[in-house]
């Protein structure tokens, strides 16, 4: 892909970053700074791409409440400071907080443990109409349980299998496949940061008094087991990504560009639909005409 492509179509930025058939999926084959790669005339093209998805989204978005046939699931998943808060800040700044949820997925309760791994998503799906955005999601089933495999004694499962993960990965695929097939639309993101870019905003939180709330010590903890979470989120892009539920992989070190990405493919998912106001029949014209007579003729 070169920088020039990149800034012409929403389908051309978004094209090389999905991932619908994760057999061959290498994460190394998708670098973290290809934005790096854009000048400056480059980065205010994507930047205009950014700011017109978000109308478009807005103006998308009445309609998916007007037609009522369809849901929308955004997944946001990536190593701590990759940008996913950024990404659901900018790129859904525009639409109507009414039809929208966002939903921060941290460490189980006491009561989510006593529930399968996907109860508490499910339970904050969308409904039809509506758009959710899950910050992490049912897939840290298979990266923060699996870097740290004594959380699943925690799960009180009946049994682990030897092959728990490969069991996940199909449940997952499953359940997405049921989502599709009642009209939820799963859009799933991957924001990828380098090490030495986590290491840089680590370090801002750090220095600038107005981030340091951002910051915890156990993003420090986590930066230790650096190797085996690429691992992890490969093997998971790997089995989980397809035709109906692609994966996006997006170079995450310039913000600016994954949140153009990120806009960009909602959008796309959300034309496919073919979205449209509901039509008017004849008997319902016939009641805004009475309506619209009954009006007009008050006395002011």
């Amino acid at each position: 892909m070169s920088a020039k492509k990149a800034t012409k179509t929403d389908c051309d930025i978004i094209t090389p970053f999905r991932v619908a058939n994760g057999k061959r999926f290498r994460l190394k084959s998708i670098k973290p700074g290809f934005a790096k790669g854009l000048d400056q005339k480059d980065e205010k093209e994507v930047r205009k791409i950014l700011a017109q998805s978000v109308q478009q989204i807005s103006e998308l978005q009445e309609k998916l409440h007007t037609t009522g046939k369809f849901g929308i699931l955004l997944i946001f998943q990536g190593m701590d400071t990759s940008g996913k808060d950024g990404a659901i800040k900018h790129v859904m700044s525009g639409i109507n907080p009414q039809g929208c949820q966002t939903f921060s997925f941290k460490a189980p309760s006491a009561e989510e443990l006593t529930h399968d791994p996907l109860w508490r998503c499910t339970i904050n799906l969308p409904g039809r109409g509506k758009v959710a955005i899950f910050n992490r999601s049912y897939y840290e089933e298979t990266l923060v349980v699996r870097v740290h495999p004594e959380l699943l004694q925690k799960q009180g499962l009946p049994e682990i299998s030897d092959d728990i993960w490969e069991e996940r990965f199909e449940d997952f695929r499953s359940f997405e496949r049921y989502l599709r097939r009642s009209g939820i639309i799963v859009c799933k993101f991957f924001l990828h940061v380098s090490k030495n870019e986590q290491k840089k905003r680590l370090l801002d939180r750090l220095n600038t008094p107005e981030k340091t709330w951002k910051f915890s010590a156990a993003d420090l903890k986590e930066r230790k087991f650096w190797d085996d979470y690429q691992k992890a989120y490969e093997d998971m892009i790997r089995n989980t990504a397809t035709k109906n539920a692609p994966w996006y992989v997006i170079p995450a070190n310039k913000r600016w560009f994954a949140r153009a990405v990120v806009a960009s493919v909602v959008v796309d998912a959300m034309k496919k639909l073919d979205l449209k106001h509901p039509t008017v029949d004849k008997l319902r014209k016939k009641e805004l005409a009475a309506a619209r007579k009954a009006l007009l003729s008050e006395q002011s």
